[in-house]
């Protein structure tokens, strides 16, 4: 274990120096390099507190209302976040905040409908909840389909953004790049487990918050601590003028619109790494402070980056290396979803532009360790152990299958992070959020609360959901025309979730009616007694000794 963490630090100290013909930052470079040097000190310290697979799992249910919070708001203030959201204000002026209201309209959702019911019936992953009282075999394998989906999905973007990121910041080459953060995200899970991947996301967490907070600063400093200069200078500097702060294009389709929001609001509620972090804390209303706490860091968030788009509108967008040919990025940097580094060096220069890269690049690290995580749980947990060996699986069986399912996803996200470096991928956010919430949130959400819910339903419903996401993703524009070179895509929306969530929850609903098995009337009679157990807050572990099936 130690030689690998120094192995690996080595390596991150001297991959720059690949980087031959480069004017590298420094600067940079050394708070990347720190940055990393802090996260293999967490997964070492963690490595040596991870005894048993609850350690692995929910970090033994250790982690405090407060500290889940801030690990849940950094599952969730990604790069994108940072990055695309205040980049999306640069562009797009107003409908920057129409986008950002629809990531956090979610949270209410969790907060009072999900937080206390998933902690109280869960153990491990949000397969726990549907297997409770339906058959725990048919639904874990449908639980396990649409969060290795979702995962591969979402950790594809998270690779590639990764690769890309290092490659344009400090000159190294992108397949070097890939495996870096493939190597990192493999030593995070396999040694520190769930709780060295909630203390740096704990981190980078504070990180991202603390550097956001000092741009903001030197943004509102720049214009004198006013808000309405700043919205002046965006105006007189953006190309759209008095546009730039009213509603635009995304409400010029109000179908799209509409789709696209419920994708956001309910795929967060059937992320599986967010699910995850329910069953980290010791109770039920520890969980719904959890989410309490993340909303106020996110909500916090979400302004800085939006008030920093507006401010960049007129500091980067005024400075010609900064803005070549109508695109942010020209040849400092290379991509219009810089904005916010750009600012920063703008107005911090080299340290905090360093700074708030490795920040970036950080953030990037720890989602896709929790992705991980949550990937090799529900194969080793609800496949392995539950499906395959029916729940006599032994406790060194299920943690032996769990490292080699990290190892499995490492391979693979490296190995599609490589393949898709050219590619298009923009359609696979809006099918990770699109299967999130047409396949795992409506089996979730009936299971939790109908009590006609049976496991035909559940099947037909959650298969209906995946499959009609994944279908109206490929016929959408994002894919139809801008991977397959069609002229008209055949369905004219980026995001699936409008059509494909009452789908699903039709198909559950009717299929479930009309179900008159025996296992339908084991399944409704399971209902009661999930009730009073979940108001008790019983654990698992006293659950599995009485099991309905």
């Amino acid at each position: 274990m130690n030689k690998l963490l120094l192995l690996l630090l080595g390596l991150s100290l001297n991959l720059p120096a690949y980087a031959a013909g480069q004017n590298l930052n420094w600067t940079a470079i050394s708070m990347f390099a720190v940055v990393v040097f802090m996260t293999l000190l967490i997964t070492w310290w963690a490595a040596r507190r991870t005894r048993s697979k609850e350690d692995f799992y929910t970090a033994g249910n250790s982690i405090s209302a407060q500290q889940n919070g801030l690990a849940i708001a950094g599952d969730y203030m990604s790069a994108s976040t940072l990055l695309g959201v205040s980049s999306m204000v640069f562009f797009k002026g107003y409908d920057g905040f129409i986008y950002v209201t629809g990531f956090f309209v979610c949270w209410p959702i969790l907060t009072f409908l999900m937080a206390e019911r998933l902690r109280n019936l869960g153990r491990y992953t949000f397969a726990d909840i549907v297997s409770y009282r339906l058959d725990p075999q048919k639904t874990r394998i449908l639980a396990t389909c649409g969060s290795l989906i979702v995962v591969v999905c979402y950790l594809l973007l998270q690779m590639v953004g990764a690769g890309q990121l290092i490659k344009l910041l400090f000159g190294i080459d992108y397949q070097i790049s890939v495996i870096l953060v493939g190597c990192l995200m493999l030593v995070y899970v396999m040694f520190g487990g769930m709780l060295a991947t909630t203390w740096i996301q704990i981190t980078k967490a504070i990180l991202l918050l603390f550097g956001g907070t000092v741009l903001l600063y030197l943004a509102l400093k720049h214009f004198g601590f006013s808000l309405d200069r700043i919205a002046q200078a965006a105006v007189s500097s953006h190309q759209l003028g008095e546009k730039v702060l009213q509603p635009g294009g995304m409400l010029s389709n109000p179908i799209n619109a509409l789709s696209t929001s419920i994708g956001l609001i309910f795929g967060l509620a059937g992320l599986p790494h967010i699910l995850m972090r329910f069953f980290t804390v010791p109770n039920a209303a520890d969980a719904r402070r959890s989410v309490f706490y993340a909303s106020g860091y996110i909500g916090y968030f979400f302004i800085i980056v939006c008030i920093l788009g507006f401010a960049a509108i007129s500091i980067v967008g005024t400075s010609p290396q900064f803005f070549v040919n109508g695109q942010v990025g020209g040849e400092l940097l290379g991509g219009s979803n810089m904005v916010a580094i750009h600012l920063a060096g703008a107005l911090g220069g080299n340290a905090l532009l360093g700074f708030l890269s490795a920040v970036a690049f950080a953030t990037i690290l720890a989602v896709v360790a929790g992705l991980t995580l949550a990937g090799a749980s529900a194969i080793s947990h609800d496949l392995f152990s539950k499906v395959i060996k029916k729940g006599q699986a032994t406790e060194k069986q299920e943690m032996l299958v769990s490292r080699l399912a990290v190892i499995g996803l490492g391979i693979v996200a490296i190995a599609c992070g490589i393949l898709f470096e050219k590619m298009n991928i923009a359609f696979l956010m809006g099918l990770t959020f699109g299967i999130a919430a047409s396949a795992n949130f409506p089996v979730l959400f009936l299971a939790m609360y109908w009590k006609d819910l049976t496991t035909r339903g559940a099947i037909w419903g959650g298969f209906t959901g995946i499959i009609s996401a994944i279908v109206l993703v490929i016929l959408s524009p994002t894919v139809w025309v801008g991977v397959m070179g069609y002229q008209t895509a055949i369905f004219p929306y980026d995001n699936p979730a409008l059509f494909s969530m009452p789908f699903a929850f039709i198909v559950s609903i009717v299929i479930s009616k009309l179900d008159q098995s025996e296992r339908a009337r084991i399944d409704r009679a399971g209902f009661e007694q999930q009730v009073v157990r979940s108001e008790l807050g019983a654990r698992q572990e006293d659950l599995e000794k009485a099991p309905l099936h």
